[in-house]
């Protein structure tokens, strides 16, 4: 399992965007639709708002791999 980092002075990071940090996406369009077709797990349940934020611990799985949100 690989961890993505919150930028520092930030609490959380959104969906879409770390899955861009995580190279999971190409792009913003990309996880737009990803997200949409409800391919992407947050902490083990289908979740479909792009812009849902992500804290410390959470976790993030698309297409068999997962990512952990850490400070």
């Amino acid at each position: 399992m690989r961890e993505i980092a919150i930028r520092e002075g930030e609490e959380f990071i959104k969906l879409g965007q770390l899955l861009k940090k995580a190279d999971m996406v190409s792009s913003g369009v990309d996880a737009k639709m990803l997200i949409q077709d409800g391919e992407v797990l947050v902490n083990g349940e289908v979740e479909d708002r792009r812009g849902r934020k992500l804290y410390d611990g959470d976790e993030v799985t698309f297409d068999g791999e997962t990512v952990k949100v850490v400070r």
